[in-house]
């Protein structure tokens, strides 16, 4: 039986509320930490759960879906974060032809603007992955490959690409028996569906179905000098980089009262005090922020030496996401009115539809290399890159045109790291096989993962307040 959702007050985008804090659920000091290394045994579960992508344990939907909303009339113009991209010239040289975008997110509803949309499968229920309750993924995709029309000014960056949807994540589902349970002592309970372990599932997944990118516009946060539990997730970015996967990631959003609260300041790794993944595998992963209209970073973005870029993060128009929705949304209902859709979560796939023409037109180039080509040509702030926006704002054109050294300067870097093992063969039904070892994985499935959503949290009734940070 599903209920009619509450939102909080806060209106920016937050780490949404299946992101968990340290075990004891207090931010710690600034501590000395060191890029994260990659351990190639912990892919082992996640390869095996990606071959038949399932929840791990029963689930029911227990808030109503989302219902974004369009403030006014659809646009004649096209909106700002879209305008800063010069898309047209940029499409002179390439529109993402032969491109398959893997959204790993909380679904992609069909619409008709995304014709070519792949289903991957779902963690999260019993669907094919093209359901969308929550209204995150389909704005994502939209952003990255929305088809344009005669009927509005809003297109995606890489309108000829492919779209291949995961469903991993829901703030609308949970486990069937969590009604009633009381939290046990030193567990965080996530408000919502996913975890690190089928994020890295995912991702194994998006790989063998043949993505050329991947976009993960979700962020799970701890404390600097917690145990992250994401080595599973580390060796499936990994995993993509051998293959030549582009893996772009959201940086994160700094919230009040959730895990990412405590914004990074000061630079470079000794400076953190927020880690979040999988945003901070670099350099396999390129982690995108929010820059504001202006260019200046945005309030909400998380900074971090492993930011690579960014991407105009505010005021976002996109797909809507409803059953049948043929038209395009750019505001959610919260308890203080319609409010504008924001974050980080959707200046990353600006620069994963950059990706994605990038791969078009340079099909030779390594994931690496699109990378440094994204990242080289960016409007750099100040003299260099900094920890707030990385390499500085994308800038489509350059990144298709400019003359760089075909060898990435950052060749080489890598080696040492030891390669992600190879995908094993799968038996017939993983899941009984995950339950025996599930106490192995128990930290990685309690670590929820949360998207970087745009919309303020929907809450549930005061009897469940106390179940959920």
């Amino acid at each position: 039986m599903t209920r009619t959702p509450r939102w909080r007050a806060a209106v920016r985008v937050s780490c949404a509320a299946a992101i968990v804090a340290a075990v004891a659920g207090v931010p710690a000091p600034a501590t000395a930490i060191a890029p994260p290394t990659i351990d190639p045994g912990a892919l082992d579960a996640a390869v095996i759960l990606s071959g038949r992508p399932a929840p791990l344990e029963p689930t029911e939907q227990r808030e109503l879906c989302a219902e974004p909303v369009l403030r006014g009339s659809p646009p004649s113009e096209p909106p700002t974060s879209q305008q800063v991209l010069d898309l047209p010239s940029a499409w002179q040289f390439s529109r993402g032809a032969g491109q398959k975008v893997a959204v790993i997110d909380t679904g992609v509803n069909r619409h008709p603007r995304l014709p070519a949309l792949q289903a991957g499968g779902d963690y999260v229920s019993d669907t094919d992955g093209t359901v969308d309750c929550d209204g995150h993924g389909t704005l994502v995709a939209g952003i990255i490959a929305a088809r344009p029309s005669p009927d509005d000014a809003f297109v995606g960056v890489a309108p000829d690409a492919e779209i291949l949807t995961i469903r991993q994540l829901s703030l609308a589902y949970e486990p069937k028996d969590r009604k009633g349970v009381a939290k046990p002592p030193g567990e965080l309970r996530s408000d919502g569906y996913g975890s690190v372990l089928s994020l890295a599932a995912a991702v194994v997944r998006a790989v063998d179905m043949g993505a050329t990118v991947i976009n993960i516009s979700e962020v799970a946060c701890t404390s600097a000098g917690s145990d992250t539990a994401d080595s599973s997730l580390g060796a499936a970015v990994k995993y993509a980089y051998d293959r030549n996967v582009v893996v772009v990631a959201a940086a994160g959003n700094v919230e009040t009262g959730g895990a990412c609260e405590n914004q990074n300041q000061g630079s470079g790794w000794s400076a953190v005090t927020t880690i979040p993944t999988p945003a901070w595998f670099t350099p396999y992963v390129l982690s995108v922020a929010s820059v504001d209209a202006d260019g200046a970073p945005s309030a909400l973005s998380l900074r971090g030496p492993w930011v690579g870029a960014a991407a105009i993060g505010r005021n976002i128009v996109s797909l809507d996401s409803k059953p049948g929705g043929t038209g395009l949304v750019d505001g959610v209902q919260t308890a203080q009115g319609v409010q504008p859709v924001d974050g980080t979560s959707f200046a990353a796939p600006y620069v994963a539809g950059l990706a994605a023409l990038v791969r078009a037109k340079f099909p030779d180039l390594t994931a690496q290399q699109v990378i440094e080509r994204i990242t080289r040509t960016a409007h750099a702030p100040g003299r260099g890159r900094d920890d707030a926006i990385g390499a500085g704002l994308i800038d489509p054109l350059a990144a298709l045109t400019a003359p760089l050294p075909t060898e990435p300067v950052s060749a080489g870097a890598d080696r040492g790291h030891a390669v992600a093992a190879p995908v094993t063969p799968q038996p017939p039904d993983p899941r009984p096989r995950l339950v025996a070892i599930g106490g192995s994985l128990a930290l990685l499935t309690v670590l929820g993962v949360g998207a970087a959503l745009a919309f303020p949290f929907r809450t549930r009734r005061p009897d469940l307040n106390s179940e959920f940070e």
